[in-house]
């Protein structure tokens, strides 16, 4: 059935009980956990009671975000998971601790460990997948059995007039899809794939990938970067669902050439657009976090020297370190070059530009966090004199017959004057500013591209880098503040992808009043320029990668940066004011249609 010619089936969808899994279900590890979590309140508010999620019980992660309550018998799920118990199944059953508060149920992979050799066997022997001795994939494979466990129970005990809808996300909730689809076809299953995994690895190590990607021979690659079994598990979940699904049109076709399915529905992400009463909100929330970020800032570099924090612009990105796949090496070619540009034109500006991503380290570089502890040290010192100087000058200015402001030296004590001095004299320092912040285990591609170009702090540079090898937390040390405090504070989010099958980063931006670059590449790029008008006006920037050279994207991206900086802070603002309008388009509330046109489409099937 075409879905020009499918007709949402609200009441049907609904009545029906929907169940997700995913590995991410109350165990963050990806985008994926994002799409999952923010999605709920607008599913639960559609399916109620008919809607449960299925996830791996990790004890660490299940903690903080997973409160127990016992099943019901008058409760399909309820009910499934004590007759699970009776067959002596471990299964944690209660509700997320996220806003809508969904059922939920978890299952231990370790339980079933002692079976591990039988549950292989079975899954070569019915779909002809070969499973290596990997951590990872036993865990896979044990979660996939104990969720088809309980849908067979699930099975004998619902009501059998109530329809049952399976949504499994990515291959390491798939193992399940192929054995439902075989021994219970009535099951409707919905199989997405959020990036291909294959499509991962090829674009990681082939800077041609799209151009080859109809040739590529999925076996031989798989087999090359030995991943054959979690192939295998996509493509048997890919080819068991009965509606295939992916995020984006640009990964459509990966789904086409390297899975051998063409997905029937595209499912965008989304998120829960947070829409302030009056505009003037979120501006003061940018003021309030840009005047943290300025702390980090004094700290990091007016040590070694100083410049106008009232003419500096912050730029960042963020993400998984995948240095050629998310843009990191197209940033900082076009960092070097929006440095000469901006040199040239003699501007008084400053980018600050911010490398937030995850990588291997020892620990936070000792100069850093002292000069961090000497410039709070000065400020204490500062606020003891403020205090001083503002009660001796009210005393003062009450008891004297002059007309003339006293003069307000007089009126520091010596003590504080010589510990300011001595603790300024301490702190200042003829080194460069680190650009990285924390000790790494060994150089990496940021690193050494930085060093290459010279992008190293000069203090006759306009550009400015620091790489942070960590993400931002409220309990980060240098910064204070969660990730969406620090994305507010910014100026411009710029994540110029090769491959991203859709890209929370730049939506991240965007829910928050932040303009952002991005790529056609990916697939939020992809989708904005095809659904939403005037794109640069309203605070996205989407730069052509699929038809240009890395230098040529090089080239549009400093001129997208030039621009930007070029913007005066009346023309920075209205840009915020536009860019937070231009959200609402990607809530979940304009999106979750998409889901409901593959539900609909499953029960059709």
């Amino acid at each position: 059935m075409a879905l020009s010619n499918l007709t949402i089936d609200h009441r049907r969808n609904t009545q029906a009980l929907l169940i997700e899994a995913a590995w991410e279900v109350c165990n963050q590890v990806g985008g994926i956990y994002t799409v999952i979590r923010s999605k709920i309140p607008i599913v639960k508010e559609k399916w109620k009671e008919n809607y449960c999620l299925i996830g791996p019980y990790f004890h660490h992660q299940a903690a903080s975000m997973f409160d127990p309550v016992e099943p019901q018998d008058s409760d399909p799920f309820g009910k499934t998971v004590i007759a699970m118990r009776l067959k002596g199944y471990e299964v944690h059953y209660g509700i997320w601790l996220v806003t809508g508060r969904p059922k939920v149920l978890l299952l231990n992979p370790f339980q079933v460990y002692h079976r591990l050799g039988e549950i292989k066997y079975q899954l070569y022997a019915d779909h002809n997948i070969s499973t290596p001795d990997e951590d990872l994939i036993n865990q896979v494979v044990a979660f996939g059995f104990l969720i088809k466990e309980f849908f067979f129970l699930l099975n004998e005990h619902k009501e059998y007039e109530r329809e049952v809808i399976a949504h499994f996300h990515e291959w390491m909730a798939g193992t399940a899809l192929p054995d439902l689809r075989k021994y219970l076809p009535h099951i409707r299953t919905v199989f997405t794939t959020h990036a291909t995994l294959l499509g991962r690895y090829l674009a990681m190590h082939d800077p041609l990938f799209y151009e080859y990607l109809p040739f590529y021979n999925w076996e031989h690659e798989a087999n090359h970067f030995n991943i054959r079994a979690q192939v295998d598990i996509e493509r048997a979940a890919t080819h068991g669902a009965h509606v295939m699904t992916t995020v984006s049109e640009v990964t459509a076709l990966e789904c086409k050439h390297l899975l051998g399915r063409d997905p029937e529905v595209i499912l965008p992400n989304g998120l829960n657009i947070e829409r302030f009463v009056a505009l003037h909100e979120f501006q003061n929330l940018h003021q309030k976090y840009k005047e943290k970020i300025h702390q980090f800032v004094m700290g990091h570099f007016f040590r070694s020297y100083s410049f106008d924090l009232d003419k500096t612009v912050y730029f960042f990105t963020s993400g998984r370190y995948e240095y050629h796949n998310k843009g990191y090496d197209l940033c900082i070619e076009a960092l070097a070059r929006l440095n000469y540009r901006m040199k040239q034109a003699n501007m008084d500006t400053t980018v600050v530009f911010f490398f937030i991503t995850k990588r291997p380290y020892q620990n936070i570089l000792p100069s850093v966090l002292e000069s961090r502890a000497i410039m709070e040290e000065i400020r204490e010192i500062c606020e003891e004199i403020q205090k001083q100087v503002g009660d001796r000058l009210f005393y003062a200015s009450a008891a004297s017959n002059e007309y003339r402001m006293p003069d307000l030296n007089n009126f520091v004590d010596d003590t504080l004057k010589l510990r300011l001095r001595r603790t300024i004299q301490s702190w200042k320092s003829h080194n460069l500013p680190p650009i990285v912040t924390h000790h790494l285990y060994e150089d990496d591609g940021i690193l050494n591209f930085l060093r290459s170009a010279n992008l190293i702090n000069h203090q006759h540079d306009r550009v400015k880098v620091v790489y942070h090898p960590d993400f931002i937390s409220a309990t980060n040390p240098l910064f204070g503040m969660d990730y969406g405090q620090f994305v507010r504070g910014c100026h411009l989010g710029v994540f110029p992808s090769y491959y991203e099958p859709w890209g929370y980063t730049p939506l991240e931006c965007m829910a928050r009043g932040i303009p952002a670059v991005t790529s056609d590449l990916s697939g939020f790029g992809d989708y904005a320029l095809k659904n939403l008008p005037d794109c640069e006006k309203n605070g996205l920037y989407v730069i052509n990668r699929h038809h240009k050279m890395f230098h040529d994207a090089a080239e549009e991206l400093t001129q997208i940066l030039f621009n930007f900086v070029k913007l005066n802070r009346r023309e920075r603002i209205a840009l915020r004011n536009n860019t937070e309008a231009a959200s609402v388009h990607f809530d979940w509330s304009n999106l979750i249609y998409r889901y409901e046109q593959a539900y609909t489409l499953a029960l059709s099937r």
